[in-house]
């Protein structure tokens, strides 16, 4: 049997591998399928089309019905031209806080998962622990599903997912769900001073990023409905963050490179949402083919997040106020892979250690206190499936 690592031991070799989501998080997968081996748990990985990356699944136990999905992400956001005052990729404790890339974001909560393992072990769970760790979450959830597929297939159906981002330990029953758009208008460059007879990719990119605009001020202006006022804010956003083009000035610009995200509440239909980008787009481009037919949009989506919709009863919620005494109603509007878990049948939840104002900052951190509630929730669980 593999040698016992605390979760604060474990934080260190996680936040060690520097799985910026841009890069590979092997590394990390073969330590962690190597430390679960080390106590008779076989894991399963699911890669990537490119076999860059990969999803790890295990279970913990019996393979029986009834348990727990404890399901978190490897990968964490850049560091780059942020000011750290400690090593990003090294845990620092100082002042009853643990600064570190992804501390608590969200590899604080897999440190506390991947200690409990060796606890369901010894303590001989009736009902299994189930651990899922995916991959490109911080890019949308997209190693998520094809590991909750596999899941589905080949693991006995858990009573409930707890998807542990950081809710400083609330139970969040519900969040946004999400959608994103690559978007390139190709334009046709001509000389500035006779801009009519080209096509200036950033001025209609322009007109689809201040249709958004527009979206925005009359959703704001809405009464939400009752699945929607919890939120905030309590209506479907749209947002562009980044946006690229042109060589010159006096010149109409040839490209334009820019990303619509859509973060829609659940009480509205987000397919519709993407098919209302889309037909604003095909209305533009119309216009543009007449100066120009070699003009075009083009629009990839990024990702789709499904919302996590508030369960009338459902078992992760129930389980997750009983351990934590948590009985107010909270709801996010960031987007996580509980939404992903539960259009697969699962009933999910979010709760997890560390303030979700302390992710993707520099300096990021999880206080001492949120962790050791992280562990102490954990412990509950792995008692709850000894029963």
């Amino acid at each position: 049997m593999a040698q016992q690592l605390s979760a604060r031991e474990i934080l260190d070799k996680l936040v060690g591998f520097q799985t910026v989501s841009r890069d590979s998080n092997l590394d990390l997968i073969d330590w962690v399928e190597t430390y679960l081996k080390g106590f008779g748990v076989e894991a399963t990985r699911v890669y990537n089309a490119e076999g860059t990356k990969a999803a790890l699944y295990a279970n913990v136990g019996p393979m029986v019905e009834g348990g727990i999905v404890f399901s978190g992400h490897t990968d964490v956001v850049p560091v780059d031209g942020q000011d750290w005052a400690t090593d990003p990729f090294a845990v620092t404790e100082k002042d009853g806080k643990l600064y570190g890339r992804g501390t608590c974001d969200m590899k604080g909560f897999d440190a506390i998962a991947l200690a409990a393992v060796p606890l369901a072990v010894k303590r001989g769970v009736k009902r299994p622990l189930q651990i899922a760790l995916s991959y490109d979450e911080e890019v949308g959830c997209t190693g998520a599903p094809p590991m909750i597929d596999e899941m589905v297939m080949h693991l006995p159906r858990a009573e409930a997912a707890i998807i542990g981002e950081p809710t400083t330990m609330q139970v969040v029953s519900g969040h946004k769900g999400g959608a994103g758009y690559a978007i390139h208008v190709k334009g046709f460059e001509v000389h500035s001073s006779i801009m009519h007879e080209g096509v200036n990719a950033i001025m209609e990119a322009a007109k689809i990023i201040d249709w958004g605009n527009q979206q925005n001020a009359a959703n704001r202006a809405k009464i939400p409905g009752p699945l929607d006022a919890v939120f905030n804010p309590p209506w479907t956003t749209l947002h562009t963050g980044q946006i690229s083009g042109g060589t010159a000035h006096n010149i109409t610009a040839g490209d334009c490179y820019f990303g619509v995200d859509f973060r829609c509440v659940p009480g509205e239909n987000l397919a519709a949402w993407e098919g209302s980008l889309l037909d604003k787009i095909a209305e533009i481009e119309t216009v543009m083919k007449a100066i120009r037919p070699t003009s075009a949009i083009t629009a990839k989506k990024r990702f789709q997040i499904p919302a996590l919709v508030p369960e009338a009863d459902g078992a992760a919620e129930r389980l997750a106020r009983r351990l934590t005494g948590d009985n107010a109603t909270h709801v996010v509007s960031y987007g996580t892979e509980a939404g992903q878990f539960q259009e697969r049948g699962y009933s999910a939840v979010v709760c997890g250690p560390g303030d979700i104002a302390q992710a993707h900052q520099a300096d990021e951190f999880i206080t001492v206190a949120e962790f050791e509630a992280g562990q102490r929730f954990a412990d509950k669980v792995v008692d709850y499936l000894c029963k």
